[in-house]
């Protein structure tokens, strides 16, 4: 590990706050970026005069390239630097925003927005190990909590900004916002953010490339099975994915700091706390999707009134999430990532069984709750998983956190579209009881993580001597 100058033990302070800001500015952009341009598209199909089916790619692609990328922009952080990766991506974020809004055709977006997605990944790779070496490790788990925090409220604002812009704009102005933004961020970040050591170790091209074959084609083909492609599609997808999963894993079996972590599955509550997040994501995701054609079939809500009906869930994560963070430097995150899924299972299984002809308030706790639960569990087990890596490790620890949210939530929506295409009547609320079972399921295996405590300790370590030594 060699680096000029670091930053071990958290910044000090004003410091600390300009490196916060500058990591809440990067996510708020990618975080809000998504939610805007789902709510404009229907508008921006119609103004370049593009097919929906067509149109959809421009949300598709963007989330395409910060799923292939996230593992290796993370590896690559670890040998660059994090802050050199994140001020990258905040760069390439920045650019592709203005060529999103100067573009004129859905071929030159649909690049733009690709671009976009890169520079997302960027941001998003290394933004947890990045918290990391900004808080001192006895104030992580609050670090991480108000990260959570920035998260949950630009979900919840992304699709207000976005209709607020196009109330009086039109929608290249939902790009165009994100420039002075991210030079902002950038002139900050060049200062505060935290020079931490770098590996020694060449970034392995061909591991990054299976990496993308494996998980952009394995999406794409959980994807076409829940869309009802035919079978010939999602198989020769699914072979494609599997044969570069077996080869990066074997080529990556050995590696002293392996672009795909296996040396931190093998971890105990690490792998217990990346099933976790998955299991949980997948939950949030299967009533996320279902929860506006419930609300609107069902009941007859609008479509105004369900955006306001769903706000208090992102709201309530917010409120919790950093609560969680700190109640978790004083209690096991196993004990309260558990309860905080088992909340969240009750929160879903409330709005299963909602009355005939519920009220606005009927609705709105219930979605309260499944927030709540969902936040309190969020912190835990977020800071666990980045704390459980060893520090030279945080790269991969933060772009395995990344690739599980992205892992859980497209087989939650693959699913979704599973059951509404085989169950037309019921298969919302079928989704929304398929989330309890998910996330009691996740609560499950986060209990788990009670007698893997123990072994967590003498793990890291003997993972760290096994680094020392390679180096040696």
């Amino acid at each position: 590990m060699t680096s000029s100058k670091t930053d071990i033990d958290g910044l000090a302070i004003p410091r600390r706050y300009w490196a916060v800001l500058t990591i809440a500015l990067g996510i708020i952009m990618s975080v809000m970026d998504g939610a805007i341009a789902n709510v404009a598209l229907p508008t921006i199909a119609q103004d370049l005069h593009a097919s929906p089916s067509f149109s959809i790619w421009i949300v598709n692609g963007y989330q395409l390239a910060v799923t292939i990328s996230l593992l290796p922009l993370a590896s690559l952080g670890e040998i660059a630097g994090y802050r050199r990766v994140y001020l990258a991506g905040l760069v390439l974020f920045t650019v592709a925003s203005f060529l999103c809004a100067i573009s004129h055709t859905l071929t030159a977006l649909t690049i733009s927005r690709i671009i976009q997605g890169f520079g997302a990944a960027g941001i998003m790779s290394v933004n947890s190990a990045l918290v990391r070496f900004t808080y001192p490790h006895s104030m992580l788990g609050r670090g991480i909590g108000y990260n959570a925090f920035i998260v949950a409220m630009s979900a919840a604002i992304g699709p207000t900004v976005a209709s607020g812009i196009l109330a009086f704009g039109n929608w290249p102005w939902l790009f165009a916002i994100n420039i002075p933004f991210g030079f902002i961020a950038f002139a900050i970040g060049s200062y505060a953010l935290p020079h931490v050591p770098r590996a020694s170790h060449m970034f392995d091209w061909p591991s990054a490339i299976l990496c993308a074959l494996a998980f952009g084609i394995g999406i794409a083909a959980i994807d076409s099975l829940g869309h009802g492609e035919r079978p010939v599609y999602y198989l020769s997808e699914f072979a494609i994915a599997a044969v570069a999963s077996v080869l990066l894993v074997r080529r990556q079996h050995d590696a002293p700091s392996p672009l795909l972590p296996i040396d931190l599955l093998r971890i105990p509550i690490f792998a217990l706390s990346i099933c976790t997040s998955i299991a949980s994501f997948c939950a949030q995701m299967l009533a996320y999707v279902a929860l506006p054609f419930y609300l609107q079939g069902r009941f007859g809500f609008s479509a105004v009134e369900i955006g306001l009906l769903i706000t208090p869930w992102p709201i309530a994560i917010g409120l919790t999430a950093p609560v969680a963070g700190w109640l978790v430097e004083r209690y096991s995150a196993g004990l309260l990532g558990g309860a905080g899924l088992v909340i969240f299972a009750a929160g879903l299984l409330s709005l299963v069984f909602l009355p005939t002809h519920p009220t606005f308030a009927d609705v709105a706790w219930r979605m309260a709750l499944s927030g709540a639960g969902f936040g309190f569990f969020q912190s835990p087990n977020n800071r666990t998983l980045i704390a459980a890596a060893p520090r030279e490790r945080s790269g991969g620890a933060s772009g395995m956190l990344g690739t599980a949210r992205l892992l859980g939530q497209t087989i939650g929506a693959a699913f979704v579209a599973m059951l509404l295409a085989r169950f037309p009547v019921d298969g919302t609320q079928f989704a929304i009881a398929s989330g309890v079972g998910v996330a009691l399921f996740g609560a499950g295996l986060s209990l788990l993580r009670l007698s893997s405590s123990g072994a967590q300790g003498a793990e890291i370590i003997r993972i760290r001597d096994g680094q020392r030594r390679s180096g040696e």
